[in-house]
């Protein structure tokens, strides 16, 4: 099971062949891909054209989807940041810091393309698709 970041699908429905982009495609027909509700409202918000959004929606919508942020996983949440700032390390976007714990608590792999998450990957035990 593999939960695809934000960073990557924007990337990915722009046209953008990075090598994530890239991973993806290799893996949409092979992998259990999965969205959360989070990601799911980052990457729709950003289409500016109505055909777009709804192409994507209707794609999107056929992931297995998951409800990210709980109680439970707010509040891990704002331990893991805290635990991060004590070592003087922060996270830009506090959605990044609820995707990453979302996975680290659901042991759900990451593929993202952001560095917020290589320091969650380093001190918090992110597993990410490599």
């Amino acid at each position: 099971m593999i939960l695809i970041d934000s960073s990557v699908w924007i990337d990915y429905f722009n046209g953008n062949e990075t090598s994530r982009v890239k991973q993806l495609d290799s893996i949409l027909d092979k992998e259990l891909i999965v969205i959360g509700d989070l990601i799911l409202a980052e990457v729709l918000q950003g289409f500016s054209k109505e055909k777009d959004f709804n192409t994507a929606k209707m794609l999107l919508s056929r992931l297995v989807y998951f409800d990210m942020l709980s109680k439970t996983i707010a509040i891990k949440s704002a331990e893991n940041y805290r635990y991060l700032r004590k070592k003087g390390l922060t996270i830009r976007k506090t959605t990044d810091v609820i995707i990453g714990t979302f996975c680290i608590e659901n042991d759900i792999l990451l593929m993202h393309s952001d560095k917020d998450f290589d320091v969650m990957e380093k001190h918090l035990g992110l597993k990410t698709f490599s």
